[in-house]
């Protein structure tokens, strides 16, 4: 896994979109990135429903959705918050209805966490702030609510109690 990571860097002339989706577990999901702002504040990303990414019912594999939130609020925080470690420390995810078609993940970088942040990374170089995001069906409907707290420390920075 580190080495497709590594090998996704020197990509460079590649859209931060194109390098998303050719990261070699994503490539395989399928996902296509609808929107990307340059700064990560904001992004939507399709995860189909195909025979793969369904479960026994035939809707959405949970495994899949949690994949793919995963590393989107640590990917912005290494954009907006350059030379930190920064990694998910937790991830909840709340399945409020069935996942029957391509879900649209929803991710923005509330203006106001940004500022929580660089007040705490500021203060205590570190912070571990919580996102939200959601998954909508076709229908427009949401039906995955998401919260993502990250851990976002010095480089080096090694702890005992995390």
């Amino acid at each position: 896994m580190a080495k497709s990571i590594h090998s996704m860097r020197i990509l460079r002339f590649l859209s931060a979109k194109r390098r998303f989706e050719l990261f070699p577990p994503y490539f395989l999901m399928r996902v296509k990135v609808l929107t990307l702002k340059e700064d990560w504040t904001s992004t939507r990303i399709r995860l189909p429903l195909n025979r793969i990414s369904s479960n026994a019912a035939g809707n959405m594999f949970g495994g899949y959705q949690a994949s793919l939130a995963d590393p989107v609020p640590a990917l912005a925080c290494l954009k907006r918050f350059p030379g930190y470690r920064v990694a998910t420390k937790k991830l909840v995810i709340d399945f409020i209805r069935v996942g029957n078609s391509d879900l649209t993940l929803h991710f923005d970088f509330d203006e106001a966490l940004a500022e929580q942040i660089d007040t705490e990374l500021a203060e205590s170089g570190k912070s571990t702030p919580c996102f939200e995001m959601h998954y909508v069906r076709n229908d427009g409907k949401i039906c995955t609510r998401i919260k993502n707290t990250v851990a976002i420390r010095p480089k080096g920075y090694v702890s005992h109690h995390e």
